[in-house]
């Protein structure tokens, strides 16, 4: 039961003593990937940059540093009312500026125009999609074409975390994701291990075909 509990707030956290936890273990365990994410990216100051399940919103920081043209953007889908208030007044000098967009969404249905966005990155979260293909066909609607996307993990938690019952199926596995970015027109698609400090991270990379 607890390990479904968690499981639950780390895929929708709320507003609760749960949710206020999860947020605070998103700073502690996933502001490296968030980093790792966005430096990998190779973000251009002119780019359309898109990061699903923004969180908190250390990624969306992270990458708004990097849009220092006048065209570059940011852009941020999570489908927590909680992570998205959260993220949205970490953010909110972009927002006042036009500079960034947050979404509070599902991922299938987020109101993002299609080929509209040059990099996508998420951390930690692809798991927690209902649909691994409708959700990789999602990011490849609103990609340009020869547009990149990231996402980073820590593995070695995540095989944890199914090993105690907070993950479910095979939805974790990076394979299976591997397999859904193929089936949606990606190329390109592989992993890599990366090493940040004392902390081994692995990193998806996949490119839209169109």
């Amino acid at each position: 039961m607890l390990a479904n509990k968690v499981g639950k707030q780390l895929r929708h956290p709320t507003y609760s003593l749960t949710g206020w936890l999860v947020s605070k273990f998103f700073k502690w365990h996933n502001q490296i990937l968030e980093e790792n994410a966005v430096k990998l990216c190779n973000i251009q100051p002119n780019d359309t940059v898109l990061e699903l399940g923004h969180g908190p919103g250390f990624g969306l920081q992270a990458a708004a540093q990097l849009l220092t043209a006048p065209e570059g953007k940011l852009l941020g889908v999570d489908y927590s009312q909680y992570m998205h208030e959260m993220a949205s007044q970490r953010m909110k000098e972009q927002i006042s500026r036009g500079k960034a967009v947050l979404y509070c969404s599902d991922l299938v249905a987020m109101p993002i125009e299609e080929n509209t966005v040059d990099k996508v990155f998420h951390c930690n979260c692809y798991y927690f999609w209902p649909d691994l293909k409708a959700g990789a066909r999602a990011i490849h609607r609103v990609m340009k074409p020869g547009g990149n996307m990231v996402t980073t993990l820590r593995l070695d938690s995540v095989i944890k975390a199914a090993k105690l019952k907070v993950l479910t199926g095979d939805k974790w596995r990076p394979d299976v994701y591997m397999e859904a970015l193929q089936s949606a027109g990606f190329t390109d698609v592989r992993m890599e291990n990366k090493r940040e400090k004392l902390t081994t991270l692995q990193a998806i990379f996949a490119t839209a075909v169109k």
